[in-house]
């Protein structure tokens, strides 16, 4: 028997699927393919987080730095005054300029904006005390020293971890100087143009202001201590204000007529000689409710403010702020110093820098021995240390890529519960963070001598 065998048309062979095996094999694949892209986007897409916010946080703080620098730039201006006097020698055998500071005639209490020493009472004129001009905080987990300084300013936060309170182991710093623009020039009398004096027996009576171009209206003097001054001394006293004729009154002499001297001025004191403070604030930091994770604002008040222009919040993601201060000593030696150092210099520890003639020496308060921290108007150099955070945390990162250098507590890259404020632990800050290290030496530009 002849068995006949029927060809497959060719159509019918085309139409032929895969078989089991082929499907899975493909499937296979496809999910190694797809593995690999999705491995690919997630990296790019860490990455990319890890790139955007370095640009942010590099950008930040060049900005909370620049902004420290201009108000350290400032510190302890007054005009034109701050040193000079006859030079002494000293036992390393430099000659150092006397400090200049303005002597206060006025009877009256003067009360600064954050003050934390009280200028003590006195019976005659005096010489504003240099931890008038700066003082600063040095704070760790535990404390600040000399002082927290919530203690005498109760606007100015308890440490802790709650948003609102100012952040744990950072330093506070307060500066004060004579804002730049203000005050009206002292012109000679029958210029036409300018405010004037009149005196008699070379004590002032009156003085009448008149602003020239550019200066503030008559009507911005609105407090009751006038500053007199110009490239020699400069004067502080009490006066009335009869619509621009300021008239000294209650005060142990009457003020000098400097109206001859070099380029004299006269000021609102009471506004013009502003306070300006920089802490770290706990805020944040995604505004959630309640709040997913805080970070550290870098504030900065002025004259005890913090809603007024320029004031504030200057920027976020700062954890730690800390300084230590360059002088030269009554030996002409230089060192750099913590601010507890600086303020218990009172000649005692550290040889205090030449004084001023009123009343005694540097410092010094008729009757009573020189002030703590006759050292702060010698501080020429400002080293300033800020550690910026990410602000948002990126749980895609090593363990070692957390490492971070902070030189307060050292130069070795180590993790965050490894350093001396922990971020966690001691701040309430999470550990999660891109953190860098942003610091500046600021040289006043009134150092004095």
């Amino acid at each position: 028997m002849i068995r006949v065998r029927h060809a497959v048309p060719v159509a019918r062979r085309r139409m032929a699927g895969l078989s089991l095996i082929e499907m899975m094999i493909a499937l296979v694949m496809a999910l190694i393919v797809a593995a690999g892209i999705i491995s690919v986007f997630a990296s790019t897409s860490s990455s990319n987080k890890v790139q955007q916010q370095m640009a942010a946080l590099q950008e930040e703080g060049r900005f909370a730095i620049h902004s420290l620098r201009d108000d350290l730039g400032n510190a302890n201006g007054t005009y034109c005054s701050n040193s000079g006097g006859n030079a002494g020698g000293t036992s390393s055998g430099l000659y150092l300029d006397s400090l200049r500071s303005p002597t206060i005639y006025a009877k009256s209490a003067i009360a600064f904006n954050d003050d934390t020493v009280s200028l003590p009472t006195s019976t005659q004129a005096y010489s504003l005390p240099s931890i008038m001009f700066m003082r600063g905080y040095d704070c760790t987990t535990s404390a600040c020293n000399p002082l927290d300084p919530n203690t005498k300013v109760a606007t100015i936060p308890a440490a802790g971890k709650a948003v609102g309170n100012r952040v744990v182991g950072s330093d506070v710093l307060t500066i004060r100087y004579l804002k730049p623009g203000s005050g009206w020039a002292i012109v000679p009398s029958g210029s036409g143009s300018g405010s004037t004096i009149s005196a008699t027996s070379g004590s002032v009576n009156t003085i009448t202001l008149n602003p020239l171009s550019g200066e503030p209206a008559v009507s911005a003097f609105t407090g009751t201590l006038a500053m007199l001054a110009d490239c020699s001394n400069a004067q502080v006293f009490t006066v009335s204000n009869s619509s621009g004729t300021l008239s000294p009154n209650n005060n142990y002499a009457s003020p000098l007529d400097i109206s001859q001297g070099s380029a004299p001025r006269v000021y609102d004191f009471s506004n013009d000689f502003q306070t300006v403070t920089y802490y770290l604030k706990v805020v944040c930091a995604d505004g959630s409710s309640p709040c997913a994770h805080t970070t550290g604002a870098l504030v900065r008040r002025v004259n005890g403010q913090e809603n007024v222009a320029g004031a504030g919040e200057l920027v976020r993601g700062v954890e730690r702020l800390d300084f230590r201060y360059g002088i030269i000593d009554g030996n002409g030696n230089t060192q750099f110093l913590t601010a507890d150092q600086v303020d218990s210099g009172n000649g005692n520890t550290i040889a205090c820098p030449p004084g001023v003639p009123l009343p005694d020496t540097a410092d010094n308060m008729p009757g009573n021995t020189p002030v703590t921290g006759c050292l702060w108007r010698a501080v020429q150099t400002v080293e300033v240390h800020i550690l910026m955070d990410g602000q948002t945390p990126l749980y895609t990162l090593t363990p070692n890529e957390m490492y971070y250098i902070y030189t307060p507590d050292g130069n070795t890259p180590t993790a965050p519960a490894s350093h001396t404020v922990k971020p966690n632990a001691d701040q309430g800050f999470p550990q999660q963070l891109l953190r860098r290290e942003f610091t500046t030496l600021v040289a006043l530009r009134n150092f004095n001598p």
